[in-house]
């Protein structure tokens, strides 16, 4: 634990503790540091030379605030124009949509051979399994279940996906999305599926299919998304040759 010197200024000590925690890992992204209260309290300090102190790297990036949920590192990320290819939040926004995103399940288990095929991973390896119900303007939209072999992301179990999208984990651990592989097609929801996504008499919802992968082409998400017919539309560019 590192010693508060009294003869240099408090919060520009603490701010760089936190920054190397940030850089070693120790905090890692996406996932939530110790509260003000929590680290006014390890280093007899004043609760609001701890918020300086944070506010100076909330500034620079590497953190963010969450009203009712605490500071969130982000830590390092790559940007990239994927003109086709965003995240849920992403497209919604573009749509002047309001988005949110509530995890339903979460959890790593055994990939098994349907998984590990679709990932280009070994039966054996673990995934994240993630199912999520997404919401624009306070109505679901789509109900998604998405894989992700934990070997990339090690940390995502302790990510709130209800603060950061996917996307930035990606982006995270240098794994941005660099091209996918989509299918569409037409299907029947079950009884539990048309009551989360509150259907009417009309059943049927679009099922979007995607194999995302990174530069390398190392497939990092196979995702299974479900979503309403009367609010979705998706549009696809067509050039010639």
């Amino acid at each position: 634990m590192h010693e508060i010197d009294e003869n240099s200024p408090i919060f520009m000590q603490l701010r760089e503790v936190v920054r190397e925690r940030i850089t070693t890992g120790e905090y890692a992204p996406g996932v939530a540091i110790p509260s003000e209260n929590a680290l006014a309290q390890t280093y007899g300090i004043n609760r609001l030379t701890v918020r300086s102190a944070l506010d100076g790297l909330v500034k620079e990036g590497l953190l963010k605030r969450i009203q009712g949920k605490g500071v969130f590192v982000v830590g390092k990320r790559i940007e990239r124009n994927l003109d086709y290819l965003t995240g849920f939040h992403k497209a919604i926004e573009g749509g002047m949509s309001n988005p949110y995103v509530k995890i339903l399940e979460k959890e790593r288990r055994r990939a098994g051979y349907l998984y590990a095929h679709e990932l280009g991973i070994s039966p054996d390896d673990d995934v994240f399994f993630i199912k999520r119900l997404c919401y624009a303007d306070g109505k679901p939209i789509s109900l998604e279940s998405v894989y992700v072999p934990c070997e990339l992301f090690p940390n995502l179990m302790d990510v709130d996906l209800e603060v950061f999208s996917l996307q930035d984990v990606y982006g995270f651990y240098g794994s941005s999305p660099d091209r996918a592989w989509q299918t569409l097609d037409i299907v029947s929801a079950e009884p539990k599926m048309a009551r989360m996504l509150e259907l009417g008499e009309n059943r049927n919802v679009l099922l979007f299919t995607c194999y995302t992968y990174r530069a390398d082409g190392r497939t990092i998400e196979y995702m299974q998304s479900y979503n309403r017919s009367d609010s979705c539309f998706f549009t696809v560019k067509v050039t010639n040759g």
